[in-house]
């Protein structure tokens, strides 16, 4: 086919940055990048001319100082005569514990509901809509405060655990405390040969992973299904208890009790009533505030993670459980192994959402004395050093961060599950 010839090219002019369609749309990106650095540069030079003008220049000289403030909820060290930078540390390892625990009891209790909620029972499936719209309809601030005077009222006091008027008494053969101070559960004492044990227990860890994925790929090729639950509650206990009894108990605990002053009576047992307290040197205290904090959270987002799960499934087609169940797979075998699995591509994007939201919803901590990243840093330290521009700077990129870490890790088990196309 023969081709019209083509005109000569035109010699370039600069209207032609704004008529030509060629160049046009470039023309504007270009403005509207110029226009947002120069707004940028403004806005930080009208920001740094100010802080000269109060003589407020930026430093962070600030992090090595004393922080002069006490945290009652920790995982690492830490004393009033810690530096704000350790402070800082303790309150981000505060929220990361919030997160992860949150996180994971939204995801169980938000899949379990949202199952529940396509139930072919009547009343299970209206109650579970009863609980979706009930808690993600009330601000999450007013379940926090809530669920936490909740556990102060109900929970007995420590003076009710002794003397005649005891009217509650320890769980789990004496081992644990339930209050309405928290949660006070044994603690570990690692002794010589306990790093073995934790290598047995680490290999065990691996040994599951690998006989899962060796379970799934026997199943698609040879249709057998094994009973992985037991098998991998095997692997991780079964090692580590041989390992434990071999070394000698190389784990000790010690046990929360209590502690008190007051008349003795003949019994040796202290009968002033109101006396007695928990001697917060023995066992771990898991603090009221951090179990309202995590089950306030985790209710919350489990309602919206349920309606997610509910999308998912009704978005697979009804012949997929049609035809399971015409193989004589049973209804938990075939929303595990059929449904679920194509339903994790609708079901992770929103995931992800919820769980950031999560992650940032846990810096209404203060509301119930738990002090988080956004209680020391962006509190007390603030108040205190008055460095309120380089606090919620760094402040922010905390949660820039711990949101992009679980973006990466979700959007990467998402990669992992979507459709593969051959």
């Amino acid at each position: 086919m023969a081709m019209a010839d083509q005109p000569a090219g035109k010699s370039f002019r600069l209207s032609m940055l704004l008529y030509d369609t060629r160049y046009r749309s470039m023309t504007i990106q270009f403005i509207m990048l110029a226009l947002f650095v120069f707004g940028v540069f403004w806005l930080l030079n009208n920001m740094y001319t100010n802080l000269a003008a109060a003589n407020k220049n930026p430093d962070f000289a600030f992090l090595s100082s004393t922080a002069g403030y006490d945290i009652n909820q920790r995982l690492i060290e830490y004393t009033s005569q810690s530096t704000n930078a350790r402070a800082w540390l303790v309150g981000l390892l505060n929220t990361l514990l919030v997160a992860f625990l949150g996180c994971i009891l939204a995801t169980v209790i938000g899949i379990s509901v949202g199952v529940l909620r396509l139930s072919k029972n009547w009343i299970v499936a209206r109650l579970m809509t009863v609980y979706i719209e009930i808690f993600r309809n009330v601000p999450v601030l007013l379940w926090i405060v809530f669920l936490n005077a909740i556990l102060s009222e109900t929970l007995p006091q420590p003076k009710d655990f002794k003397g005649v008027d005891a009217v509650a008494s320890m769980s789990f053969w004496d081992t644990v405390i339930i209050s309405n101070r928290g949660i006070f559960v044994p603690e570990p004492v690692f002794l010589s040969g306990s790093s073995i044990m934790l290598y047995v227990l680490l290999a065990s860890i691996v040994g599951i992973f690998a006989f899962g994925r060796w379970a799934r790929t026997d199943q698609e090729t040879t249709g057998r299904i094994l009973p992985t639950f037991w098998i991998k509650l095997a692997i991780f206990v079964v090692p580590t208890l041989i390992v434990y009894f071999m070394m000698g108990q190389p784990i000790d605990w010690k046990l929360p009790a209590f502690e008190g002053r007051g008349a003795i009576g003949p019994d040796g047992v202290a009968y002033t009533k109101g006396i007695f307290r928990i001697d917060a040197d023995n066992g771990i205290h898991i603090r009221r505030s951090l179990i309202a904090l995590c089950l306030a959270l985790s209710l919350y987002t489990a309602a919206f993670i349920a309606e997610a799960v509910r999308a998912g499934i009704m978005a697979i087609d009804k012949g997929q459980s049609e035809a399971a169940g015409a193989l004589g797979l049973r209804q938990n075998r075939v929303m595990s192994l059929v449904v679920l699995p194509q339903a994790l591509r609708v079901i992770i994007p929103p995931l992800i959402s919820q769980y950031l939201n999560l992650t940032k919803n846990s810096s209404l901590a203060i509301a119930v004395g738990y002090m988080d990243v956004a209680g020391t840093l962006g509190g007390i330290t603030l108040n205190q050093t008055g460095r309120a521009l380089e606090c919620i700077l760094l402040l922010m990129i905390t949660y820039l961060t711990i949101s992009l870490s679980i973006s990466l890790v979700m959007n990467l088990y998402n990669n992992s599950v979507k459709l593969k196309e051959r």
